[in-house]
């Protein structure tokens, strides 16, 4: 699965410690999902596109090989 967790982030100007404390994660969980180390729950993805005022599938996309 990828994700534009990083742009998003960008876009909105904000840091990954600040996304981490509104989805109630910790910074280095925001850090492995960007790093496509560690797929989110569907809950946490979409608390993660809620910060971003976006569709889930905005946020996160499946790649062929998902």
């Amino acid at each position: 699965m990828k994700n534009n967790i990083r742009v998003e982030r960008a876009i909105k100007n904000i840091t990954q410690a600040d996304l981490a404390e509104a989805v109630n994660v910790s910074r280095q969980t925001i850090n492995t999902i960007e790093s496509n180390k560690y797929v989110p729950s569907t809950v946490l993805a979409l608390k993660i596109a809620k910060v971003f005022g976006k569709p889930v599938e905005d946020v996160f996309s499946l790649e062929d090989s998902d």
